[in-house]
């Protein structure tokens, strides 16, 4: 998620969850080719296993961006057909590119032959009128046919006209059946549904139909979910939210010693004691304070103290 999901938030989210896979927000080909590279792709090595999102459709810079990607260390490039924002339209990349099936298999066969990392790709189930579940299966049978193993799909279609990034979350209704007849017409993919899970209840039912789930927003708005989903599906991670926070200030000092500043680090921790008692005078005393006291690590500690577990 764009200004989201930086390497500050995914190295928190590591410190909750051992074994969830993290994506990179979706970057640009040229802000990594012509671009400060290490600034929009570099990552801290806790953060393995790792995806970086791309966003473009020129096939040949696609392909460079792998390289760099593979050579950073990545565990694997997703391809961002799904993004609906009128800046990636005018970028000729994005959620418009369902309608260029042909571009998106060109694309695909050019980051793959430049690469041994999987490539993958995250998509919508349509885009504006083209959102009959026909069109969706042959586009999947074309990105398959081209080499491609695994597909993340948000369960809504996507108005590229009359609708906000923001509306295209949430005005196309959700149609989990699509993603789920997908995955019985090619059981032989891998098949990860996006869009409105919230609940790890939510998360058991829907694998019990695809491979697996990915979750944006609501990790941000609640980052102790994975912690629940790490214990009840994966393996028992023994960390509590006081462990993390002692960890994640650490993190935080070392940062500030290479010239970050807390306020880039904050936004990723404010919502560590959601749900509980304290938790909005946690939040409002670190963004206060933190903003007052440049670079005052000791905001951590006082704001935990409103905090009732």
């Amino acid at each position: 998620m764009l200004d989201w999901t930086d390497k500050h938030c995914r190295y928190l989210h590591r410190l909750i969850s051992a074994d969830v896979v993290l994506y990179s927000e979706m970057v640009t080909t040229p802000a990594i080719l012509q671009g400060d590279t290490q600034k929009y792709i570099g990552f801290n090595t806790q953060e393995h296993p790792l995806v970086l999102q791309l966003g473009g459709s020129d096939a040949k810079d696609l392909a460079k961006s792998c390289v760099v990607a593979q050579d950073y260390g990545y565990d694997e490039v997703n391809l961002n057909i799904g993004c609906p924002s009128d800046r990636v339209q005018k970028g000729k990349f994005g959620a418009c590119l369902m309608n260029e099936p042909d571009l998106v298999v060109d694309c695909i066969k050019s980051m793959q032959s430049a690469v041994d990392i999987p490539i993958t790709i995250k998509s919508r189930i349509g885009v504006d009128n083209n959102d009959s579940f026909e069109n969706l299966q042959l586009f999947i049978e074309k990105i398959a046919n081209a080499g491609i193993k695994t597909i993340i799909i948000h369960a809504r279609k996507a108005l590229l006209k009359g609708l906000s990034p923001k509306q295209n979350r949430s005005v196309p209704p959700l149609n989990y059946d699509y993603v789920y007849r997908i995955k019985q017409l090619f059981p032989e993919l891998s098949i990860v549904i996006n869009g409105g899970i919230t609940t790890v209840e939510d998360v058991k039912v829907h694998l019990k139909q695809v491979d697996g789930v990915m979750l944006g927003r609501a990790i941000w708005n609640n980052p102790w979910l994975l912690y629940t989903l790490q214990n009840e599906l994966v393996g028992e991670y023994t960390n509590n939210r006081d462990d993390v926070l002692v960890d994640y200030r650490k993190y935080c000092q070392t940062q500030l010693t290479k010239g970050v500043k807390l306020h880039w680090l904050l936004p990723p921790i404010l919502n560590i004691y959601h749900g509980l008692a304290g938790n909005k005078k946690w939040k409002s005393h670190l963004v206060t304070q933190a903003t007052q006291r440049i670079n005052d690590l000791t905001v951590f500690d006082e704001a935990r103290e409103f905090i009732q577990l």
